[in-house]
């Protein structure tokens, strides 16, 4: 399919409180009888797009989106606390509840993979069917490909504008150095680490720079909540155990599912 269904407006919206600091947004579209399946963003910290509901035909599905802890409509904006891939993890299945569902298929891309498979593990009987794009598994490997060398090497311009920020004598570990600017107390080093950060993955997303893709990551509000949340996980190890998800896949072998993967 080479086109998206038509752009479709969510017939509800809901904010769900899940902890005693995070609130998040939820939103149902498509056909209230139809089969449940949960949009997982990407990121950690991106947010849900109006574009995202049309992945789906809205005749056949009941269209779930939440925008996942401190991005998007969801409250505080790039909250570290309280943050992390198993209170996602269990906020998925707070959603699941508050909306009375036995089952749902998990549709994920890039960060939302991971997190659909790690809620999957979690979680197998709850899951109907999985959908994975551009698999990502947050291994140290995998993102030490991403922020330290490797894609570095495919696009070695626009990886000056993201070093630029980092001190020379701190750019042997990318990650914490970003880390320790993302969470500085001066506002202005903040702003500019997370734009830096934030415009390095728009640019790098496809072989084929997308303008759409570039501007949300370059616009200044999802740039400090991708910043900061991804920085926050991945310095942590993505809060996972050394190959968890591939440790795992015993778990989750009877579920039918589908693996669509770009260059």
């Amino acid at each position: 399919m080479s086109q998206l269904f038509p752009d479709i407006e969510p017939y509800a919206s809901h904010t769900l409180a899940v902890s005693g600091i995070h609130t998040l947004y939820v939103e149902e579209s498509g056909n209230p009888e139809g089969i449940p399946l949960l949009f997982l963003h990407g990121g950690p910290g991106a947010g849900c797009e109006k574009v995202h509901r049309r992945f789906y035909d809205p005749e056949i599905y009941h269209i779930i989106l939440f925008d996942q802890r401190g991005c998007g409509r969801s409250t505080p904006h790039a909250e570290l606390e309280g943050n992390t891939t198993w209170d996602l993890v269990s906020d998925m299945e707070k959603i699941r509840d508050f909306l009375a569902l036995e089952q749902w298929v998990l549709f994920g891309g890039s960060w939302g993979s991971t997190l659909a498979l790690a809620y999957a593990q979690s979680h197998p009987d709850r899951v109907l069917g999985l959908v994975l794009r551009g698999v990502f598994l947050a291994r140290p490997q995998d993102i030490a490909w991403f922020y330290q060398q490797g894609t570095s090497r495919l696009f070695p311009d626009y990886w000056q504008d993201f070093i630029a920020p980092v001190a020379p004598a701190e750019r042997h570990d990318m990650v914490k150095a970003y880390y320790r600017l993302l969470t500085s107390d001066d506002g202005h080093i903040r702003t500019e680490a997370a734009q830096a950060w934030s415009v390095w993955e728009g640019r790098t997303a496809n072989i084929t720079q997308n303008p759409h893709v570039v501007a949300h990551f370059s616009d200044p509000q999802s740039a400090l909540s991708i910043a900061r949340i991804e920085c926050h996980f991945f310095v942590n190890d993505s809060f996972l155990e050394s190959n968890k998800l591939l440790n795992n896949m015993e778990r989750i072998r009877h579920i039918p599912g589908y693996i669509v993967n770009g260059r």
